[in-house]
């Protein structure tokens, strides 16, 4: 009789459904004697990915989109049967405020940084000598390809204007980080690559892709949106991966020790069961880590990865109120600026589907790496710093019908640098002493959708060839 192998996933966030999701789909497609087990101490599926539903208005709580181009994503939700639920985000000028001001985003700009130079040099956001540093770009010589931060690998380049009013809100708003602790050789190492190739970065970015900075139309001409996410909010895609998983899940259930065997792991549960695992893939945040594998000292580097926290606000109006309507899906916060918010979506222009007709839902972020303390303010709180900075933003000055906040505790892995060689050295040290045991989630190599669902694929290659060994 075959013995069938055991596999436990220890995090039901995106990563870990991903993963439970494949190695279901390989068992079940190659006949292989392997069980999967999926345990989430929560009450809940989904980790960040969270929809509220009221009123008929969709919120989302954590992230609310995927990026297309990202093929991860795509795939999954194809396997899944889900395209036709597919929604596009809706198009449209997004802004930046710099001192106290809206400015148009400049066209032609790829993630902050110019492609086409003549917007750019029109653009209102920028002193004459802060357009003339950034253009000393085409002069400067390449820098050392070693691992450093964003900020330092920008700041030489273009000079601190550009990046602290363009740049910077841009990137530190993906990772809720600062750019000058970020490494970039674990962010955006294209950049770094760019400027090896080309020298310059504005030049390296116009010849490798001039027309991605073009819209991509629809068939009916419409400008295509590059983001995707759910008639029913983003949340969907738990719930679809939910029902598939079926038993394969257990909630309410947390993994509070792991102990290495001859043969396998012992994975002592909260719920005091012990389940005999001949692979564990660990889709929880790297803090855990220490504490669960207590026993080895490899998960001490973890310590030193930071994560901050973040809250949003998200407001439903009646459509009457927002006296300042603009035409556009939102606004980035420059750091200069006396504002606590970091930025802002037009959610009801940006998803057609969040609001009902004749309302508005309005969503803003607090949490600064240098403001962390915001994210622990009373609800009141939190909502009247938020209000008044619309007021002085865009004219609300009504109260919103209701409010939802959340609130994402140390929920924000720091990629700061030296982050990727410190991950390949636990990587290493983990095939020899904890073989049969992976990483995969935000804190590694990845905190978008797309790229957890990445890992947890991944992650399942990894399993299946260690037990075939």
């Amino acid at each position: 009789m075959t013995v069938r192998k055991k596999i436990l996933i220890a995090g039901g966030g995106i990563t870990g459904l991903a993963a439970a999701y494949y190695l279901q789909k390989e068992i079940n497609e190659k006949g292989l004697p392997y069980d999967v087990k999926l345990v989430e101490a929560g009450s809940r599926l989904g980790g960040k990915i969270k929809t509220t539903r009221r009123n008929g208005f969709v919120i989302e709580q954590g992230p609310d989109a995927i990026l297309s181009r990202k093929q991860p994503g795509v795939k999954l939700v194809e396997e899944l049967g889900m395209r036709d639920q597919m929604v596009r985000n809706g198009t449209g000028q997004s802004y930046i405020l710099v001192n106290n001001k809206l400015h148009k985003m400049p066209a032609g700009a790829y993630m902050g940084i110019p492609v086409r130079v003549r917007p750019f040099l029109f653009s209102g956001m920028f002193s004459p000598a802060g357009k003339l540093r950034a253009g000393m770009d085409f002069m400067k010589p390449r820098g050392k390809a070693g691992d450093q931060s964003l900020g330092a690998f920008f700041r030489r380049r273009f000079g601190n204007e550009l990046v602290e009013n363009l740049i910077e809100p841009l990137l530190s708003g993906i990772y809720a980080g600062n750019i000058d602790d970020m490494s970039i050789k674990a962010t955006f190492p294209n950049f770094q690559q760019l400027e090896q190739e080309h020298r310059s970065l504005m030049k390296g970015l116009q010849k490798t892709m001039p027309e991605k900075t073009k819209p991509q139309k629809k068939s009916d001409g419409k400008q295509q949106g590059a983001f995707f996410s759910f008639a029913n909010g983003l949340e969907t895609l738990v719930e679809r991966l939910g029902e598939v998983l079926g038993d394969t899940v257990s909630l309410g259930v947390g993994v509070d020790h792991v102990e290495k065997k001859d043969q396998g792991y012992h994975v002592l549960l909260s719920n005091g069961d012990v389940y005999k695992a001949d692979a564990v893939i660990m889709a929880t945040p790297h803090d855990t880590l220490p504490k669960i594998f207590s026993q080895f000292s490899l998960f001490d580097a973890f310590r030193d990865i930071p994560a901050t926290s973040v809250a949003n606000v998200a407001m439903a109006f009646d459509a009457s109120a927002i006296k300042q309507d603009i035409d556009g899906t939102g606004f980035v916060v420059s750091r200069t600026s006396d504002y606590r918010i970091t930025a802002c979506t037009w959610t009801h222009k940006k998803w057609p589907n969040a609001a009902p007709d004749g309302k508005a839902l309005v969503r803003c972020y607090v949490g600064r790496p240098d403001d962390q303390a915001v994210v622990d303010l009373p609800d009141d709180d939190i909502t009247d710093i938020v209000l008044n900075d619309l007021n002085n933003t865009m004219n609300i000055t009504a109260k919103p019908e209701f409010s939802v906040i959340s609130r994402w505790k140390n929920a924000m892995p720091q990629y700061t640098v030296g982050h990727t060689e410190r991950i390949a050295n636990v990587r290493g040290d983990m095939s020899q002493e904890l073989p049969g045991v992976f990483l995969a989630g935000s804190s590694y190599e990845g905190v978008g959708v797309p790229d957890c669902i990445d890992q947890g694929e991944k992650a399942v290659s990894d399993v299946l060839a260690f037990l075939s060994d």
